[in-house]
C-alpha cells in the first residue's frame, strides 16, 4: 500500500479503478491474513500484490498478455516478494481447465484462497460461457474459508452468478455496485466445501 506500481499503458489492460479496489479491500481486509491470493487476469498484479501487503501468505498471478506479465514480474521484484509469488504466463481459462484441481489445494496446504477475477469487461459478453465456467470451477475446488471476488461492469447481470452457482448456495453471493463497476463477493463455507467434494 502506498507504493507505485509500473503500468505500460497498453489499452489491452484495464486497471481496476482505485475507488473500486479500495472498496473491495475494505470488504475483505480482515480475511487476507494467511490466505493464498490468486490474481486471474493479473494486468499489473495490483490486486494480488495488495493482498500480500495486507497479510496474504502467498500469491499466484495469471496473465496471458506477455508485456503485462513482464510488468507483473517487474512489480514483484520492486516489492521484493519473489519468494512468495508465482507468475504463470498463460490463459486463465486454460489454467482453470487444466490446472485448477484438488492438486492446487494440496499445493498450498489447503489454505483458503482469495481469488480476484477482474478480466476485460468484454469477456462477459463475448466469452460469457467460459467466464461462468471458470467461476464455477473455482467455487467447486476452493477450500473452506476461501473468498472469490468477481468484477464486471453494469452490462453484465451478476445475478447470473447466483443462478449458475454449482453449489446451489445462491445467498452466498454479496453483489455490490461501484458504478460503472459491479462486484460479486462469494465465500466458501465449510458446508459448500463439503458439497463440492461430494459433487
Amino acid at each position: 500500500r502506498g507504493r507505485i506500481l509500473q503500468y505500460h499503458g497498453d489499452p489491452v489492460v484495464r486497471p481496476m479503478k482505485h475507488r473500486t479496489r479500495e472498496s473491495i479491500f475494505n470488504l475483505v481486509s480482515t480475511e487476507c491474513t494467511g490466505m493464498h491470493a490468486i490474481d486471474l487476469f493479473a494486468g499489473t498484479g495490483a490486486l494480488g500484490l495488495e493482498a500480500l501487503s495486507r497479510g496474504a501468505a502467498s500469491a499466484t498471478f495469471i496473465e496471458k498478455h506477455v508485456p503485462s506479465a513482464r510488468i507483473v514480474e517487474q512489480n514483484i521484484r520492486t516489492l521484493g516478494v519473489e519468494d512468495r509469488t508465482t507468475l504463470l504466463v498463460t490463459s486463465a481459462f486454460l489454467w482453470g481447465k487444466r490446472d485448477l484441481s484438488a492438486a492446487t489445494v494440496a499445493e498450498h496446504d489447503g489454505r483458503p484462497w482469495l481469488v480476484f477475477c477482474s478480466p476485460p469487461y468484454v469477456f462477459y459478453q463475448e466469452r460469457q460461457a467460459e467466464m461462468l465456467g471458470l467461476i464455477q470451477r473455482i467455487q467447486q475446488h476452493a477450500p473452506s474459508g476461501s473468498v472469490l471476488i468477481v468484477e464486471a461492469d453494469d452490462h453484465f447481470d451478476l445475478e447470473l452468478l447466483r443462478s449458475s452457482d454449482p453449489l446451489k448456495d445462491h445467498e452466498s453471493w454479496d453483489i455490490r455496485s461501484y458504478a460503472p463497476a459491479v462486484v460479486g463477493v462469494w465465500r466458501a463455507t465449510l458446508a459448500t466445501a463439503r458439497t463440492s467434494k461430494l459433487a
